[in-house]
């Protein structure tokens, strides 16, 4: 092959992977919560029973397959800005509908919402990893992240990481993007100081969170719209830093 035709293959390939590039841009804008899935979960919510479920099982189906895709789509964006996260799938991410009822008080038998955690590895470790979750309900759908209620081994590991570096998180919670998609840090705090932190800790506050997470509701309305799918990519872009510093 001629130098020549060597250029005029480099150009061709480059052009292909523009194109390929911008088919997937626009893919991803057609991508949407369908206002027909937020009105089977309201459905579900009224009906909840296994011999409705049964005769609207195609209903189901294709509200699960709308989320499914909705998740696969913000999973390869999430990895354009988190390798880590390369090769994961949706149905590694995605809860099942069936509730355990085993020990609940409310009988009900499924639930009224999808949710799936985007985590390496797959929603099996969020024991182990942070990761980005994705909730929708009708009226209560939100994006959130971080570390849920870590294991003692984790949390303690976090705690000794703002111990010696807690400047590092503070600037990325009053990070101008983190504010503004999320306000503040969020979790559930100890009523004192964790075991082995004096009360006077200049950064007890900190060492008092339980769970480290960032939290964005959304409405119905922003869910359903041709935005939604830039609204969760933007606030998991924001939220990046904290599992950098999470991560450990």
């Amino acid at each position: 092959m001629g130098r020549q035709d060597h250029i005029g293959t480099e150009i061709m390939l480059k052009q292909i992977l523009f194109i390929f590039r911008y088919l997937m841009e626009i893919l991803s804008a057609m991508v949407q919560i369908n206002k027909s899935t937020l009105t089977f979960l309201s459905d579900l919510k009224i009906h909840n029973e296994r011999e409705w479920f049964s005769k609207n099982r195609g209903r189901y189906e294709e509200a699960r397959t709308n989320f499914e895709t909705f998740v696969q789509a913000i999973i390869d964006e999430i990895v354009k800005f988190d390798l880590i996260y390369k090769g994961l799938e949706a149905k590694s991410c995605v809860f099942r509908i069936n509730r355990d009822t085993r020990f609940a008080h409310d009988k009900s038998v499924y639930k009224t919402n999808f949710g799936a955690f985007m985590v390496r590895g797959g929603k099996k470790n969020g024991d182990r990893f942070p990761g980005y979750y994705f909730h929708i309900e009708p009226g209560s759908s939100f994006v959130a992240g971080g570390a849920y209620v870590p294991p003692a081994p984790w949390l303690n590991a976090i705690r000794e990481k703002i111990d010696e570096n807690a400047d590092g998180l503070i600037r990325i919670v009053n990070n101008k993007d983190f504010k503004k998609h999320f306000g503040e840090l969020d979790g559930e705090k100890l009523k004192t100081a964790p075991k082995g932190y004096p009360r006077d800790h200049p950064h007890i506050e900190l060492l008092k969170f339980k769970s480290f997470l960032a939290y964005r509701s959304v409405s119905d309305r922003e869910l359903t719209s041709e935005g939604c799918f830039d609204l969760v990519i933007s606030a998991f872009r924001a939220m990046k830093p904290l599992h950098d510093y999470l991560t450990i």
